[in-house]
């Protein structure tokens, strides 16, 4: 059984384990909801336990227990083009100017920096966290798994969309590609709305 003054030395040396949190955040008020829900429920149950007899060491980010991730992916923008004679075909297609192209991926950039300062500042109240915020470009369902499993992630947050079984059918629900796929535990918050169901 290990003692206070035990545990005390094995922090000291560094041998206490970091634990990393992923919330992964989207344009949704679900996934703000899961994170609102994670740093409730999760963060002040593990920040109260942290390393209670030392709180000024807990306040420099080398010292701190927990790494909380905020991660949002947004879909790679694509050159498409749009058919503009009858038929359809490729012969009568209008492309996109790369001007166009330019304009949306800045246009994302604007929505993810927003979306992520929007969730720092959810975090801010929150002592004993080290808060980082990652951008990624490409398919959520596989950057997400793959971040987890390269950043070494103790456990996945994802809100619950609550699509429906036709939407999700046909378009394939993030929460449940990942709860199949992530190396890590994955924790599903549903909306206050779909969890008085």
């Amino acid at each position: 059984m290990e003692t206070e003054k035990g545990k005390l030395v094995a922090q000291q040396e560094g041998l206490v384990k970091k634990t990393r949190i992923m919330v992964v955040i989207d344009e949704s008020d679900e996934s703000f909801h899961g994170l609102q829900w994670t740093l409730d429920n999760l963060f002040g149950c593990i920040t109260a336990t942290a390393a209670p007899e030392q709180p000024e060491a807990n306040d420099e980010a080398g010292s701190r227990l927990i790494t909380l991730s905020l991660v949002h992916v947004q879909q790679a923008f694509h050159l498409h083009y749009v058919p503009a004679g009858p038929g359809g075909t490729v012969s009568t297609a209008f492309y996109i100017p790369s001007s166009v192209e330019e304009s949306v991926k800045k246009a994302q950039q604007q929505i993810a920096k927003a979306l992520v300062s929007r969730a720092s500042d959810m975090c801010k109240d929150k002592m004993n966290i080290e808060v980082e915020t990652l951008v990624f470009d490409g398919d959520p369902k596989e950057k997400i798994c793959r971040a987890a499993q390269e950043m070494h992630v103790d456990l996945l947050v994802i809100g619950s969309r609550n699509l429906g079984k036709f939407k999700r059918a046909f378009l394939g629900s993030v929460s449940d590609y990942c709860a199949q796929h992530a190396n890590c535990p994955v924790l599903i918050v549903k909306s206050p709305k779909e969890a008085s169901k």
